[in-house]
């Protein structure tokens, strides 16, 4: 049987280093999937952030490298001022192209190759964040047939990310960040993900 999903890509903004904190810091060493993440950093940033969740973290930490293989339970940061993107082999790519949305590295250049790459197979995830990037990566997502989630916008330090996401599809999940890693593994895990409230559910 195929394997329901192959990778989760995660897009953050504002109050991203606090949500990723919580986020991997939750899951297990055994995690089956690898996590491409996008977190919006000064360029002039270190890769300090990749060490401290590495350090926090049961999952593998790292800065993505051109040209590496993703592996599962282990998670891959954009490197400051580098787009990432996603082969269609499934190997990594940086780009120092022109900011997309403002940003480089940018959530919507990350999940739009991914999407290409993964299709149906992939997970969609916008949390905390400042700015709309990521929207149109999501929609991109949700109809190469992946699954998106989206952080409650309530529970985020910062809405507009979350609010741009819902504004641009329909989210097959809208949930406060402390249910996101429990809903993670119960994806992963093949079981039915009823958790999670839907947009315009009560």
């Amino acid at each position: 049987m195929a394997k329901r999903f192959r990778a989760v890509a995660i897009g953050v903004s504002f109050g991203g280093v606090q949500a990723l904190k919580l986020l991997l810091g939750r899951l297990p060493a055994d995690f089956p999937l690898p996590l491409l993440i996008v977190q919006h950093l000064s360029p002039e940033a270190g890769d300090g952030l990749a060490e401290l969740l590495d350090e926090l973290c049961a999952i593998r930490v790292k800065e993505a490298d051109e040209q590496e293989r993703i592996a599962p339970g282990t998670a891959y940061l954009a490197p400051p001022n580098y787009h990432l993107l996603v082969e269609r082999d499934g190997s990594l790519s940086l780009a120092a192209d022109a900011r997309v949305s403002y940003a480089r590295p940018s959530v919507d250049v990350l999940f739009e190759s991914a999407a290409a790459a993964f299709g149906s197979t992939l997970i969609g995830v916008i949390l905390t964040g400042a700015n709309g990037d990521g929207s149109s990566g999501l929609r991109t997502v949700k109809q190469m047939g992946g699954l998106a989630i989206v952080q409650d916008p309530e529970d985020a330090p910062a809405q507009q990310m979350p609010l741009a996401a819902l504004a641009a599809t329909r989210a097959d999940h809208v949930v406060p960040l402390e249910a996101m890693t429990a809903l993670l593994c119960r994806l992963v895990a093949g079981e039915a993900a009823a958790a999670g409230r839907r947009p315009g559910d009560g």
